[in-house]
């Protein structure tokens, strides 16, 4: 009788929540759609899965095991079999859930612009609405230097007392790793006057980490300069460009032919700049997508204008990805009282150059550093 006892009791026993962490997966060089899956299972068995890094899914614990399955690469059936005796469900049903599961993530990763909701039937929450353990992005000023003819008033130096070594970049990027944080972008100042740049990214990738590098591009006319970037295995660009000047056209050129993911920021300075006959080109080029903003002065209407022409063109509007100090942030050139942009501080942070967190660029409350203060006590700094 005890047996039949306990056999009753396991019947009902909760299912055991697959370890909480972050687990990853990149596609085999062999794969044309060259990808990245990132799943962070919460201790409550929820899981956000990162395609890219850029679209975000929120997963209840049954989602969550067959994400685990896919990241890990199991076979369907081996999958079906361990789903099925996990929850005591039909193995032929374990195994059509997994397969329409995959499939549906195979749609995502071939469309990106896919609405989930439309053509998946995925539950979409608002965007940054839903409360997660840790942001899908940390910002990380690596330096406030800035070009020798750019204006110094441009960078905040004085706001930190130092820049950190490559070693303490090294614990910032491991710390982020090992709370869920997938994507790693380097800013600045300028990052590139940082000659460990390319250690920095590598160790990023080392990770398993997504990496993306927010720069003017100068260095890139070098193209030696420009290999070892990339050799790293680095993401994705954003490119500051500096329409007026030949140098930074010719740079956007060298770094648009390589295989690697590339959007331009532009700043409208003055009410006489073309912005129109900058898109042209940046479109003639092939620039897949822009980032926008636009000096104080400048009337929104124009600003309003530019963006129209970009989604004429069918040029994708980035609007979330700091830029270097010397440049207008499209984020900060819309605070208004201080208030902290949507997005900000929740799936992303942005970190100085002595490791100091913000909300955002340009946000005054210091929220803690990432390198001396416990990552609960920044956290909870936002809440």
């Amino acid at each position: 009788m005890s047996n039949l006892i306990l056999n009753i009791k396991n019947m009902f026993k909760p299912v055991e929540k697959l370890p909480a962490g972050m687990y990853h997966y990149q596609s085999p060089q062999e794969d044309p759609r060259n990808y990245r899956l990132h799943l962070r299972i919460d201790p409550d068995g929820n899981s956000i899965l990162m395609i890219n890094a850029s679209t975000v899914l929120h997963l209840n614990q049954t989602a969550t095991e067959y994400a685990y399955h896919l990241i890990k690469n199991s076979q369907p059936q081996e999958a079906a079999q361990i789903i099925s005796n996990r929850y005591r469900i039909d193995k032929a049903q374990a195994l059509s859930d997994y397969q329409e599961f995959v499939d549906r993530i195979n749609n995502l990763i071939h469309t990106p612009d896919l609405d989930p909701v439309i053509f998946l039937d995925f539950e979409r929450e608002t965007p940054y609405s839903k409360k997660i353990t840790a942001p899908y992005r940390l910002d990380c000023a690596i330096t406030y230097q800035l070009p020798p003819e750019a204006n110094p008033s441009l960078a905040p130096v004085k706001r930190v007392d130092r820049e950190l070594t490559i070693d303490e970049w090294g614990q910032i990027i491991d710390k982020a790793w090992q709370i869920g944080i997938p994507h790693i972008l380097f800013t600045g100042g300028e990052p590139t006057l940082r000659n460990d740049l390319v250690d920095l990214i590598t160790h990023a990738e080392n990770n398993g980490q997504i990496s993306g590098l927010c720069t003017d591009g100068m260095k890139f006319i070098d193209q030696v300069y420009l290999n070892s970037l990339l050799q790293t295995g680095l993401d994705h660009i954003l490119f500051v460009l500096q329409p007026k000047k030949q140098s930074s056209w010719e740079a956007l050129r060298n770094v648009i032919s390589e295989d690697v993911f590339v959007a331009v920021h532009l700043t409208i300075s003055s009410v006489h700049m073309d912005a129109t006959s900058v898109l042209n080109q940046l479109c003639d080029m092939h620039v897949p997508a822009v980032s926008l903003s636009a000096a104080p002065e400048i009337p929104k209407d124009i600003l309003s204008e530019a963006r129209d022409r970009a989604a004429q063109l069918q040029i994708e509007l980035v609007w979330d990805l700091p830029v270097p100090y010397s440049s207008l942030n499209p984020i900060t050139v819309e605070l208004e009282n201080h208030e902290i942009p949507h997005g900000a501080g929740h799936a992303w942070l942005y970190l100085e150059p002595d490791g100091d967190v913000l909300a955002a660029q340009g946000f005054p409350q210091v929220l803690g550093n990432f390198l001396t203060d416990s990552w609960e006590k920044i956290w909870c700094a936002l809440s």
